[in-house]
């Protein structure tokens, strides 16, 4: 499941720091805290929870992380010792498995059939072949093609609900991990409500599950943006509900040889046809029925009342065409969705609106480099360049680590903040002057020019990573800025932790230009003006 999610709690009033590893926001007769964690299920974890009190907030949290424990050493694909990987390793025996894994399993079987095999657990077949000829320099032949479909098509397990048991019939690879994370991500949701949270919204790596007295707005990313302040594509308001999305992007393989995928209308766009071509970065969602790789779709998003059906129908819809989606859609009522198409299109479902606030942007069309935009006039930044940052948060092994605050801005000559391009750190104003440098810059700035940014720039903290921002030459109210140096400023400041300032002076001149950034333990940059 791509992770392509941001969650933003709908939370009112000032925040006030009650344990250092929640941040607790009044509302009227509750509280709500938000807490990170971080390797759970393999990927990040962000929770918050609805409560009357801290301590039954911080019971909840130990109720989802015991939950999720104890449903991964039955589920994990990657735990040799687990109670799935046990059973992936007989052939032939009915075996006796738990609840959890007969029902991962029952709802494969019944999601199989649904979407006609567009869902098949065996679909890693098809990576693995497609992988491993890759790594070759080549495409698979139609004979490996056609032995790859064989076994996808076969019966690789047998149920015996009554008995409780189940049979694994074939050598075929599966992966469940994708579905299984949906389940366990429900599951874990109901534990804190079992443990006397009034409402919980839970995100595990896009994940996101909304229940009880929560409300969330959660970010559909626009999958062809390439850098984290680039403008969202929707925003939904779930409550009671589950969202999920997948897609084509950011996880694919890229081929050194020509490959044509047969099927796939969405190559076209307004007369103009894009076909697979040498170099292409291919997605890494197959189609079990045809064991090729499918990329008409770059994102699927899901709406639906529970995780598993909307993590099911995010990858099915992926691979489906847009009346196969359009179908199962309707035989699932509550069930909306939002597909963003390799072109650019955006097709959504009847009642997706009742959801999305209406902050919509279109969507960004894969076309041949466009004509370049004409420079500015003399004096001002020239608008065939861009500045693109690349800020590394470093990934420390702690058992206190905690998300560090970041603030990326661009001051001019005289030292003053005229773009503020990142500011992570989950609106707890309490904490924000930690960043220093920042808050005393942004201080001058907000006396100068009588305007609070920092609601509209915000956003979440990060979990260690690499990720990418990018200036256009604007300033905080979007008019180009003068041509000529700024100074590009990352700080980094991290509850026990260290803190870092990175900070290079750049002449923004129209000619080309790249600098390394080294940090100490807390991250690095790389700075890259360049042409668009």
């Amino acid at each position: 499941m791509a992770r392509v999610l941001k969650s933003i709690a709908l939370l009112s009033a000032a925040a006030t720091a009650v344990h250092p590893a929640f941040a607790a926001e009044q509302q009227v007769g509750s509280h709500a805290w938000t807490v990170h964690h971080e390797n759970v299920l393999g990927t990040s974890m962000e929770l918050t929870v609805r409560a009357a009190s801290h301590e039954v907030a911080e019971h909840a949290e130990a109720a989802v992380l015991r939950a999720i424990d104890a449903d991964n050493k039955i589920l994990s694909a990657w735990d040799a010792k687990s109670e799935l990987s046990r059973w992936m390793r007989t052939r032939g025996e009915a075996v006796s498995v738990s609840p959890q894994l007969m029902d991962v399993l029952a709802m494969y079987e019944r999601w199989r059939a649904e979407t006609n095999g567009a869902l098949d657990a065996s679909a890693e077949t098809a990576v693995r072949l497609w992988k491993n000829s890759t790594a070759e320099g080549r495409v698979p032949t139609d004979g490996e093609v056609t032995h790859a479909k064989l076994s996808m098509q076969q019966e690789h397990w047998v149920l015996d609900r009554e008995h409780g048991t189940a049979t694994h019939l074939t050598d075929t690879p599966l992966a469940l991990a994708s579905f299984t994370k949906s389940y366990i991500t429900q599951r874990a949701a109901e534990a804190a409500l079992a443990a006397g949270a009034t409402g919980v919204t839970l995100n595990v790596g896009g994940d996101v599950v909304v229940r009880g007295d929560a409300t969330q707005v959660v970010e559909i990313v626009d999958p062809h943006a390439h850098a984290e302040n680039e403008k969202t594509l929707d925003e939904v308001v779930v409550r009671d509900r589950c969202v999920a999305t997948s897609g084509s992007y950011r996880r694919g393989f890229t081929r050194s040889v020509p490959l044509h995928l047969p099927g796939i209308p969405e190559y076209q766009h307004q007369g103009t046809e894009y076909p697979p071509f040498a170099g292409f970065e291919y997605s890494h969602i197959f189609d079990p029925r045809t064991a090729q790789p499918v990329g008409h779709i770059a994102s699927a998003t899901v709406i639906a009342q529970d995780a598993t059906t909307a993590g099911a129908l995010a990858t099915a819809f992926s691979v489906l065409s847009e009346s196969e989606t359009a179908n199962l859609a309707a035989r699932h009522p509550g069930v909306e969705y939002l597909l963003i198409t390799r072109g650019g299109r955006r097709i959504a479902s009847p009642h997706w609106n009742t959801y999305s606030n209406g902050n919509v942007a279109p969507a960004a069309y894969v076309v041949p480099a466009a004509s370049p935009k004409p420079a500015s006039s003399a004096g001002v930044w020239n608008q065939n360049f861009e500045l693109v940052i690349g800020v590394e948060l470093a990934r420390i092994s702690s058992p206190r680590y905690r998300r560090p605050y970041v603030a990326v801005w661009i001051e001019d000559k005289d030292h003053f903040p005229v773009r503020t391009l990142a500011l992570w750190y989950d609106n707890k104003q309490r904490w924000l002057p930690e960043l220093k440098n920042w808050y005393r810059e942004n201080q001058i700035r907000t006396m100068a020019e009588g305007t609070d940014i920092t609601r509209t720039v915000s956003s979440a903290t990060r979990m260690p990573g690499t990720y990418t921002l990018k200036w256009d030459g604007k300033d905080n109210e979007g008019k180009l800025v003068k041509a000529g140096t700024y100074t590009v400023n990352i700080e980094i400041a991290r509850e026990h932790g260290g803190t870092e300032l990175l900070r290079h002076q750049m002449d923004f001149n129209g000619k080309p230009q790249q600098q390394k950034l080294a940090g100490n333990e807390e991250g690095s940059a790389t700075l890259d003006y360049r042409k668009r």
